[in-house]
């Protein structure tokens, strides 16, 4: 599933644009298809449409692992899930095999929604702020300081990998980036969040700002979903690394199941105390 960097990076790249198309701020939307209408959420795709229509793009962000398309009436989110991507094209090609709901741009561009696995949804909301209220704070947010993520975890008794995975906890940190992140700050992914100090929490949350800031840089991860263009993949310390040599010290990296999903990690750096 894409994470924060992979989001961040669709957004930055719908806003700006390429080499080969356009950034689609400021462009109006002109028509609107719907190929499987259980791609939009919580309401009928003819009523989409309809609101839809005449609609200009101002402005595309990212909240938690939602990209964030600011209309000027109305906000469209999108959650990728497991395998979806935004491409923009020429209105008139086939931009991938598996395109779930396609917006034609000013007559001549479209976003079109690839969504092979149908996970992926959309949403036309009035105002998103009852969608949003359930994550948690975003990661580079300053107003989380160290103190306050510490604060956060002393009443949870969760072990740590599945509690940064909790995007109620905190928004954003999928299992690439919490991986990475519990390596560097030398924390084994089975201990409880009410056991780690402030300490390692301070510490905890630089690294998991940096690892999420290294993901960006390269433009995310592309491993095992419909992404394009990242090589953060290229520098995994841990992830995705079972039995090859930990880079700080050389044991093999382990893998465990930790909340139902493949751990990565050094035994021997990141021992469970």
């Amino acid at each position: 599933m894409p994470e924060l960097p992979e989001v961040e990076t669709i957004a930055r790249n719908l806003k700006t644009g390429n080499q080969t198309t356009p950034g689609i701020v400021g462009m109006t939307i002109t028509e609107a298809e719907v190929f499987w209408e259980k791609t939009v959420a919580e309401m009928p795709p003819a009523i989409f449409r309809q609101a839809i229509l005449g609609q200009s793009i101002q402005d595309i962000g990212r909240r938690a692992k939602y990209l964030v398309l600011t209309l000027d009436q109305d906000t469209l989110l999108v959650h990728l899930r497991m395998s979806g991507d935004l491409l923009v094209g020429p209105k008139e090609e086939a931009l991938a095999d598996h395109v779930r709901l396609a917006l034609e741009l000013d007559d001549t561009w479209q976003l079109a929604f690839n969504n092979p696995r149908k996970f992926g949804r959309v949403w036309l909301l009035e105002d998103p702020a009852e969608k949003f209220k359930q994550l948690g704070p975003e990661p580079f947010d300053p107003a989380l300081t160290g103190e306050i993520f510490y604060q956060r975890m002393q009443n949870r008794k969760r072990q740590i990998k599945p509690l940064l995975m909790d995007q109620s906890f905190i928004a954003g940190l999928g299992n690439i980036y919490t991986d990475e992140a519990l390596f560097l700050s030398r924390i084994h992914p089975l201990t409880r969040a009410d056991q780690i100090t402030l300490a390692q929490a301070g510490n905890l949350l630089e690294n998991i700002r940096q690892v999420l800031q290294e993901g960006i840089t390269r433009n995310g991860a592309s491993i095992d979903w419909v992404y394009r263009g990242g090589d953060f993949q290229n520098y995994f310390r841990v992830y995705q690394r079972t039995g090859k040599p930990c880079p700080v010290c050389g044991t093999p990296i382990e893998r465990i199941v930790v909340g139902q999903r493949g751990t990565h990690f050094c035994p021997d750096c990141q021992e469970i105390g």
